[in-house]
């Protein structure tokens, strides 16, 4: 990829050799919600050349508040391909593929976690993200994971640690015991945070009732396409707000890049 003065001054900060190692570094982001499309943002406008985004939910007005792609005029749209225009406008000469599927144990085997320099865990569900944990661990490839983001107000108790050293994080927690059942030894680095603020009792969730506002997706002929609607299958539906979950993705971006300008011969100062 040639040269592109749009990161100018990222090469300032971190030099020539760094902005080109960006450039070709490849990346597979899975979950492109309130933290995924914040951290897919930042990677591209931080001069990945080859970004992968898997997702395989359409935009709910219930996303406006912490997603970057969701925005009034586009619910009901792929997010994979509502973030990949937008990501796109920002840097057209990148690499950037949008795969609508849902990763889980039946899927895996369709990503080819080796042939990427680093996987990006920001899934949901408990089950399929401690599956990416387990595989990526396995690949190669070097893993960063998202934590749990919900009911969380204050932006100073996130931190960057391995997966088994992270306190105050009930899903973290959860995540380490279901690993520990596999056998699994490896680490990685996660984003997470210290703070658990109790759902806010006197407003209950219309997501995944029968007051729900996610989109209903249609066929050519107007009738309604069975859809995995996370919510549906969700115990609880906790709060979230973007200064958290763009923080989340911020610093999982961040990871990426402080890696690749340390693998490139610059020293961080």
């Amino acid at each position: 990829m040639k040269k592109h003065p749009a990161f100018h001054r990222t090469e300032l900060l971190s030099g020539e050799a760094a902005v080109k190692k960006l450039a070709a570094t490849r990346v597979i982001l899975f979950g492109v919600g309130g933290v995924g499309s914040w951290c897919a943002e930042a990677l591209i406008r931080s001069g990945v050349g080859h970004l992968t985004i898997v997702d395989n939910d359409v935009i709910c007005v219930t996303n406006i508040n912490r997603q970057l792609q969701a925005t009034a005029k586009n619910v009901g749209k792929s997010k994979v391909l509502a973030l990949q225009e937008r990501l796109l406008e920002i840097h057209p000469d990148a690499d950037i593929n949008a795969l609508q599927k849902v990763y889980n144990q039946e899927t895996r085997e369709e990503f080819n976690l080796s042939s990427y320099d680093y996987v990006i865990d920001a899934i949901d569900s408990l089950s399929h993200k401690v599956d990416l944990i387990a595989s990526a661990m396995e690949s190669g490839a070097k893993l960063f994971s998202a934590m749990g983001a919900a009911n969380k107000l204050d932006a100073t108790t996130i931190r960057v640690d391995s997966i088994w050293k992270s306190q105050g994080c009930r899903l973290a927690k959860f995540v380490r015991k279901r690993l520990r059942s596999r056998g699994v030894s490896g680490d990685c680095l996660c984003v997470y945070s210290e703070e658990l603020l109790p759902a806010f009792e006197a407003v209950k969730a219309a997501c995944g009732s029968a007051q729900c506002f996610c989109p209903k997706q249609l066929d050519d002929e107007g009738c309604e396409i069975p859809s995995d609607v996370w919510c549906h299958q969700k115990a609880q539906i906790n709060g979230s707000m973007v200064h958290i979950t763009g923080a989340f993705g911020f610093n999982l971006a961040g990871l990426v890049v402080q890696d690749v300008v340390r693998n490139s011969g610059v020293s961080e100062g």
